[in-house]
C-alpha cells in the first residue's frame, strides 16, 4: 500500500506538468474558483456554528460547571481537549458533506477532465455523447451518495471514541485518513467507469489499491493548507493525478487480460 501512496503523490508533480504542458487551465480555474468561494464563505459559517454549538452542549450537560467544580487541572485539561477533538472532527464531518456534494455539482466536468487526460495519453479523441454525459452524471451522484452514507457511519462512530480519554486523540487522524480514502475513491473512479466498471466492481478494485485512494486524498486536503491557490487547485488536480495514477495499473491489467488464453 505505501507503493500506491507514493506513486499518488508523485502523481500530482506529474498532473502539474500535464496541465501545463496541454494548457488545461480553463478546465482548472474555472471550477477551481468555484470550489474556492463556496469553500471559504461556508467555512466561516461552519466554524461558528460549530464552536457556538459545542459550547452549548458543554453548559446543558453540565460538564464545565463540574469541572470547575472540583477545581482539578488534568480535568480542565482533557475538557479542552475533547472539545478542540470534536471541533476537529465536526469540522471534518462537515468538510465531507460538502465536498461530496460539491462532487454531485461537478460530476460532469470531473468526469470530462478524467477522460480528457487519459484520451491525450493515448494519443485519441474523445467523442462527445450527451447520454454518456447522463450516465456519468447519474454514476457520481450515486457513488457520492453511497461514499457520503458509510464515511458518515464511520465518522460518527469516531466522534463517539473522541470522548474517551487519551484514545480519543487519535480519532481525529482516523477520520482524516478515511476521509483521504474515500474522495480518493470518487477521483479513481471516473476511471472505472471508463473500464465499464460496475459500482461493486469498482469498490473492488480500488480495494486492491487503497495507497492510491488514500494518496490522493491525502494531497488533496494538503493543498487546502495554502488558501485560496491551493483551494483553486486541489478539486481539479486531484481528478487528473488520480487519472494518471491509475493509467499504468489499468494498462498492466488490460495487458494480462489480452494474454490470457481463451478457455472454450
Amino acid at each position: 500500500m505505501l507503493k500506491d501512496i507514493i506513486i499518488a503523490i508523485q502523481a500530482y508533480f506529474q498532473a502539474h506538468r500535464f496541465i501545463r504542458e496541454q494548457k488545461l487551465w480553463r478546465w482548472i480555474i474555472v471550477p477551481g474558483i468555484l470550489y474556492a468561494l463556496l469553500f471559504g464563505v461556508s467555512l466561516v459559517y461552519f466554524s461558528q456554528t460549530s464552536t457556538t454549538f459545542i459550547e452549548w452542549f458543554i453548559l446543558k450537560t453540565g460538564l464545565r460547571s463540574w469541572v470547575e467544580r472540583l477545581n482539578n487541572g488534568s480535568l480542565s485539561f482533557l475538557l479542552a481537549m475533547g472539545t478542540l477533538l470534536v471541533w476537529l472532527i465536526s469540522l471534518l464531518f462537515y468538510f465531507s458533506l460538502f465536498k461530496y456534494l460539491f462532487l454531485i455539482v461537478g460530476s460532469p466536468i470531473f468526469s470530462y477532465l478524467s477522460e480528457k487526460t487519459e484520451a491525450i495519453m493515448e494519443g485519441r479523441e474523445i467523442p462527445f455523447s450527451f447520454s454518456q454525459l447522463l450516465h456519468d452524471m447519474k454514476r457520481g451522484i450515486l457513488l457520492a451518495i453511497r461514499n457520503s452514507f458509510w464515511q458518515t457511519i464511520y465518522v460518527l462512530t469516531i466522534l463517539i471514541l473522541s470522548f474517551i480519554p487519551v484514545v480519543g486523540w487519535l480519532t481525529p487522524f482516523m477520520a482524516l485518513l478515511i476521509e483521504c480514502y474515500y474522495y480518493g475513491f470518487s477521483m479513481l473512479d471516473y476511471s472505472m467507469e471508463r473500464m465499464n466498471m460496475s459500482v461493486p466492481r469498482s469498490i473492488a478494485y480500488i480495494s486492491n489499491h487503497k495507497g492510491l485512494a488514500i494518496g490522493n486524498g491525502m494531497v488533496f486536503y494538503l493543498l487546502h493548507l495554502l488558501p485560496v491557490i491551493g483551494w483553486i487547485l486541489a478539486p481539479s488536480y486531484a481528478v487528473v493525478a488520480a487519472t494518471i495514477s491509475i493509467h499504468p495499473i489499468k494498462k498492466a491489467d488490460q495487458a494480462i487480460t489480452d494474454s490470457a488464453p481463451s478457455v472454450l
